[in-house]
């Protein structure tokens, strides 16, 4: 079974404040767990929320600088 994390330890986990993770919640872009009147989301919902969202960086190629007369 997995760990389950409170807004704050959700909030700090993304280094932001504990409004994010409550706003993910509100527009139910991130599974979470209702226990009686408290909310928690599950420590894999998190890391899933991470990869899914992570962007790649692009490979730049190096271009020749041209000069301007």
């Amino acid at each position: 079974m997995d760990r389950l994390l409170n807004v704050d330890q959700v909030a700090e986990l993304f280094g932001t404040t504990v409004r994010f993770p409550r706003r993910l919640i509100e527009e139910r872009r991130i599974t979470f767990v209702k226990v009686g009147r408290h909310v928690r989301i599950p420590e894999s919902v998190v890391t899933a929320f991470v990869a899914a969202n992570t962007v790649q960086p692009v490979p730049v190629r190096h271009a020749t600088l041209r000069r301007v007369a």
